[in-house]
């Protein structure tokens, strides 16, 4: 995954795996919030989710949950992830309200 944590950037499929993850989920339960959330202009493939999630969890941001059994690992955004995601969420705020400015009005 390209985020970029010292300059605060993630990448937009890290963030909706972030906001997806705080209540539990499984991997299909992730693909198919974000499909919806974007209105089918994201959709990710097995593949990609999963190396996502392990990264993730690597990192401390997501964790499964403990009474996760059988072949639907879920998984629970962490304390750490929250903090990241809350970080890029300001910096995305940031970045409308500049754009708003700049451009006026909403697009």
């Amino acid at each position: 995954m390209r985020d970029n944590v010292k300059g605060g950037a993630l990448t937009e499929v890290t963030f909706y795996i972030l906001l997806s993850l705080y209540t539990p989920k499984h991997g299909y339960a992730v693909m198919q919030f974000i499909e919806e959330k974007t209105g089918g202009r994201l959709s990710l493939g097995a593949g990609t989710l999963y190396g996502a999630l392990s990264s993730l969890q690597e990192k401390g941001w997501i964790e499964p949950c403990r009474d996760s059994e059988g072949r639907k690992k879920e998984y629970l955004i962490t304390a750490q992830g929250k903090k990241i995601a809350e970080k890029e969420l300001v910096r995305l705020n940031e970045l409308v309200n500049t754009a708003t400015g700049i451009v006026g009005g909403t697009v």
